[in-house]
């Protein structure tokens, strides 16, 4: 985890949930993304805090600092236990703190019967209400995309009751704890506070099985999070 997530509201829906207050000195639409099946290495908008305000910027999905580039694929995700001590992320953390804004993810789940199958299941929220997950990320602003530029989801460990579709989700805030996070003078200790501890709860999500269709990176419509199955 997080593998694939989906991103398909306009950018308003996002922000009138989250910061209908705060200043945007980006420039944005509120045309829906539509985008059902976000893959890593693709272009990403996430939400980010300059001296200025919030700007929303495409940014590519995964990171690594200069000294560990191209020694392996660039990580897409950052465990929650480490990201605050360790190395890998010091550059990082935590004044480069972003959002990254969703609508659910998706988990593949071994077929007990079938180890070499999996069956994929789409998470979201039982109020079905935008989410936000953690994220820290290394963004240039301007007219050309700078080759430095990433973000990666900070993960936590799956509550019980979770941890039967995965080990592993992403740090997901509540609007509150999100506004909280995007704050130009919040104190580090805050800030490992609010990753280590504030994390929506199992019991705020559903999840359901979903199509293989998601499989393929190409697929992107709305399809590919319908239900199996009627839900109950």
């Amino acid at each position: 985890m997080c593998g694939r997530f989906v991103q398909y509201q306009g950018i308003s829906d996002y922000l009138e949930v989250l910061a209908p207050d705060r200043v945007v000195v980006s420039g944005y639409d509120n045309q829906p993304i539509g985008r059902y099946n976000v893959a890593p290495g693709t272009r990403v908008s996430i939400l980010h805090s300059t001296d200025e305000g919030l700007r929303i910027d495409p940014v590519h999905w995964g990171w690594a600092p200069f000294w560990a580039k191209g020694k392996r694929p660039d990580p897409i995700n950052a465990r929650v236990e480490t990201v605050t001590t360790g190395k890998f992320f010091k550059q990082l953390w935590p004044k480069d703190r972003a959002l990254v804004m969703a609508d659910g993810w998706y988990e593949w789940v071994k077929d007990p019967d079938d180890l070499k199958k999996k069956q994929p299941y789409f998470i979201r929220l039982k109020s079905q209400m935008p989410m936000f997950f953690a994220a820290l990320a290394e963004v240039h602003t301007g007219l050309e995309p700078h080759e430095g530029d990433g973000f990666v989801i900070i993960t936590a460990a799956s509550d019980q009751g979770m941890v039967d579709i995965h080990d592993r989700r992403p740090v997901v805030f509540s609007p509150e704890h999100a506004r909280e996070w995007l704050g130009n003078d919040l104190d580090q200790k805050i800030a490992e506070e609010l990753v280590l501890s504030c994390c929506q709860p199992t019991e705020d999500f559903e999840w359901y099985p979903v199509g293989n269709a998601v499989g393929n990176v190409k697929n992107q419509g709305p399809e590919l999070v319908r239900p199996l199955k009627p839900l109950t």
